[in-house]
């Protein structure tokens, strides 16, 4: 007889519960039922983001039409369709790919007639994906913000503020582009409280951002521009349409409905489930000490696993490897001293963690004496950024690949009694 999951290891237990999360926020199965109506003239689909070419696949299937158009996404992460063209570009930071993919996206917005529906599909990824720089703006100015900013620290709210602010599609932009249209909007949710003005910059929600508050924050974070993007920031001031057409926006997956689909397959393994919530965010080593503490005070009678989603921020000093939920995870095992009973993954949904090829990692109460049996000095990786060289050391790294998805970070503490 198969063991049952709580009797597996904490290795399969935790990945399975990382696993339950990710079938939860795929898009297949999540269109049907929330469908518009079909219009007199043509269906015009454009999209951007990690989930986008899965997103635009699902689509397909449950519209059983004929439609048309583009969707962007990130290199390696592109699925087959029918009649929807899936073009790849460079995440995090942009490159010439996106500008290209969103001036075609915007001029088959512009296309779109009084009879036509146009279907935008955004997820977590549109904002580098979907590079158009404003009037006065190169690509290369909108790179080098991208750079800073994802040194920065700064929350993805914060990030999409300034990114609107720069572009000649987002912030309702594409809306715009598509009058007199019908506009629909899909969304799957990568940012803490899913609200879909920040999810991809939205393309298709207005939001008259204020240059003096994009100013604020870039000064806080110590990021300066030159005078003539400045003065182009300026004059992208989104101007509102006499007539606009609003657009109806459907939120397909959440990290809300992740965590509750992972709580889920706990209760399933007689494990009690503790949400801690969906919208976490901070430096990444904080948020670990803060979860460690709250671990290690609880004495539970039974197997309970500590689940939270969000997105923390690592503020990058050094040029080590490795992403915010590693970092997050290493911190994690340092505070926790090596507790018996207690292990723990923190993974991206999207399937990568930063810069590099792994989702995330794992640990388990063996892992300092490990690290000290190979002589390797975690505290020290941990100070430089380097968290990927270290779980690569001690064969602790989740490796899923795209996934095809993205709903931002999974974490999970499993405490045995």
């Amino acid at each position: 007889m198969m063991p049952s999951l709580l009797e597996r290891d904490d290795e399969t237990l935790l990945k399975s519960l990382f696993s339950a999360a990710l079938r939860s926020a795929m898009p297949a199965g999540r269109f049907e039922g929330r469908l518009p109506d079909r219009p007199k003239g043509r269906t015009i689909v454009l999209g951007a983001g990690k989930a986008a070419a899965s997103m635009a696949a699902a689509f397909e299937s449950a519209w059983g039409g004929p439609c048309e158009g583009l969707v962007v996404t990130r290199y390696g992460h592109r699925v087959p369709t029918q009649g929807i063209e899936v073009v790849e570009a460079s995440h995090p930071v942009p490159d010439a790919a996106g500008e290209a993919a969103a001036r075609r996206i915007l001029a088959l917005a512009e296309s779109a007639g009084p009879d036509d529906l146009v279907v935008a599909l955004i997820s977590g990824g549109a904002s580098a994906l979907l590079a158009m720089p404003a009037a006065g703006i190169a690509i290369e100015d909108k790179q080098a913000l991208n750079r800073a900013l994802l040194r920065s620290g700064a929350p993805i709210h914060e990030m999409n503020r300034v990114r609107k602010a720069l572009s000649a599609i987002k912030g309702g932009r594409l809306l715009q582009a598509a009058h007199p249209a019908r506009v629909a909007t899909y969304v799957i949710s990568d940012v803490p409280g899913d609200d879909p003005a920040v999810i991809g910059s939205g393309p298709t929600i207005p939001d008259a951002t204020d240059p003096d508050e994009v100013l604020s924050i870039l000064r806080r974070y110590e990021i300066t521009l030159e005078d003539r993007v400045l003065q182009a920031m300026e004059a992208n001031r989104l101007q509102p349409q006499a007539g606009a057409t609003a657009t109806d926006i459907e939120m397909l997956a959440t990290p809300m409905m992740a965590l509750e689909a992972a709580a889920e397959a706990a209760r399933a393994a007689g494990i009690e489930p503790i949400i801690l919530g969906d919208a976490i965010e901070g430096e990444a080593c904080e948020v670990a000490r803060e979860h460690a503490k709250l671990a290690l005070d609880l004495s539970p009678e039974r197997p309970v696993v500590i689940l939270s989603g969000g997105e923390t921020t690592v503020t990058v000093r050094g040029a080590g490897r490795g992403g915010r939920n590693s970092e997050y995870l290493l911190a994690l095992a340092l505070a926790m001293g090596g507790r018996s009973g207690i292990s723990a993954i923190a993974c991206d949904t999207d399937g990568i963690d930063g810069s590099e090829d792994n989702a995330g990692a794992w640990f388990d109460a063996d892992i300092l004496r490990s690290a000290t049996a190979k002589g390797i000095d975690l505290a020290a990786l941990l100070d430089r950024h380097d968290s990927y060289t270290a779980f690569e050391a001690l064969d602790r790294l989740v490796v899923t690949g795209p996934t095809f998805t993205n709903v931002n970070d999974f974490r999970a503490i499993l405490l045995r009694p």
